[in-house]
């Protein structure tokens, strides 16, 4: 029998919601909701770029049950209104981060509506997708200078994690010694230029999108907490237990569009960038062949643990009781999707961070095996480099070159994302200081 999927946007919201697919017969139509966040950039395999290949409609069609499958995207700021579709049954499979997915697995069992971590999509085992920043003429120059000031984040996102638990290690006490702002992220950069905020806290693509556009500095870089931070997929349990197929070929769709990333990272840069409306180049800062985050369905164990120490900061802030982690991980669907190559992707070594250039017209990158050879080459081609990307000495979360901070230290020129682990290097290391941008380059030439 024919099978036809096709993509529906969020303006279609007058079709069923759910997937209405119980008892389903043959010919029926089965509508699948996936809720996702577009401009939250390390979810694209299982968004924005998932959605844009056509990969999950074409894998609906290949199931061969002679079913109409009708996917609607739907599109939100952050994972909080997903959670909610879900838990009143109106999304089936949502992308998020992982202070969501706790607030997702908390809601879904309060509710009678419980639902599962059942991949992930972008991490980094560090911390680095979330970012302190202020605005570029600002004096602020450490998170100690944070106290008594205004800070915008989005309470109960990863970001908002960040901030507590960096906060806490700088000794600040962050229900007591700032004003929070709870804010949607462009709500917040908002609030971040008309100086009603002192700084933001927010996760991708916000910080290194403000940045890029010369509208923030970085102030803090969240890889320095050395805490995983990851973004994942969460389904309803009664969808995934209903419809298992679907969700399989979800996750095989995701796969596939994983795999993409991976082998045209600048492709999907771009494809992205068109979807969303962000730039190219911030886009790949993140999602880039070097890039901030590393995308793989597989739930690795690392991730896990790190997630349940997340439960602590989200009770502190009682935003949820205790929280069943164990139970809320439900891995065997991503391993049936992936086979095995599930062992291969636990088993490989994580990317080494390394210095890449964009030349302009270019529709791939050039890597460097240090940050003054990039320099170098930046300095020879002024009019040539798109974009250009170093890894941050101490954490490697990598980082714009020309908003990075500089340290020279004999030969040597190291990047660094925030001002404070530069000055902690070159207090550390007799003879290294500070330099402009422009001095780092004359340098290098």
């Amino acid at each position: 029998m024919k099978r036809t999927a096709v993509a529906v946007s969020t303006a279609a919201l007058l079709l069923p919601l759910g997937a209405c697919a119980t008892g389903a017969g043959a010919g029926s139509t089965v509508t699948v909701t996936v809720g996702y966040q577009s401009k939250t950039i390390n979810t694209v395999t299982a968004g924005t770029l998932l959605r844009s290949l056509g990969y999950f409609e074409e894998e609906l069609n290949s199931l061969g049950d002679g079913l109409t499958y009708k996917v609607v995207w739907q599109d939100y700021a952050t994972g909080a209104p997903i959670t909610a579709q879900m838990t009143a049954g109106k999304i089936d499979i949502g992308s998020m981060g992982d202070f969501p997915l706790l607030i997702n697995a908390a809601r879904g069992q309060q509710l009678g509506r419980p639902t599962h971590l059942v991949s992930v999509t972008g991490y980094n085992l560090r911390g680095g997708l979330n970012t302190v920043v202020t605005a570029p003429g600002s004096g602020l120059d450490e998170l100690k200078d944070l106290k008594g000031r205004r800070v915008s984040t989005s309470v109960g996102s990863a970001a908002d994690g960040t901030l507590v638990r960096a906060l806490q290690r700088a000794g600040i006490d962050p229900d007591q010694d700032i004003e929070k702002l709870n804010q949607q992220p462009a709500v917040g950069a908002s609030a971040l230029a008309a100086g009603s905020a002192d700084a933001l806290s927010q996760f991708v693509a916000w910080p290194g999108l403000l940045v890029h556009q010369g509208k923030a500095k970085a102030l803090y870089d969240g890889a320095a907490l050395n805490l995983p931070t990851f973004h994942g997929v969460t389904a309803r349990e009664d969808f995934a237990e209903e419809r298992p197929e679907v969700l399989q070929a979800f996750l095989e769709a995701q796969a596939r569009a994983t795999d993409y990333l991976d082998d045209r990272p600048v492709a999907a840069a771009e494809k992205v960038a068109e979807a969303t409306g962000l730039p190219a180049e911030v886009v790949y800062l993140y999602n880039g062949a070097h890039g901030i985050a590393t995308f793989d369905p597989v739930i690795r164990p690392r991730l896990v643990s790190a997630l349940k120490k997340d439960v602590a900061v989200l009770k502190s802030a009682e935003l949820t009781g205790d929280v069943d982690v164990d139970a809320f991980v439900d891995d065997r669907y991503v391993k049936r999707a992936l086979g095995a190559s599930y062992a291969e992707r636990l088993a490989a070594p994580a990317p080494a961070p390394a210095s890449e250039v964009w030349p302009k017209g270019s529709a791939k990158t050039r890597t460097f095996d240090s940050p003054g050879e990039l320099l170098t080459y930046v300095a020879a081609h002024p009019d040539g480099v798109r974009a250009a990307y170093v890894p941050d000495t101490t954490t490697g979360t990598q980082w714009f070159a020309d908003r990075a901070v500089w340290v020279a230290d004999g030969d040597r020129l190291l990047p660094f994302v925030a001002p404070a682990a530069a000055r902690s290097y070159t207090e550390a290391h007799d003879g290294a200081r500070v330099v402009t941008y422009a001095e780092a380059l004359e340098r290098a030439a």
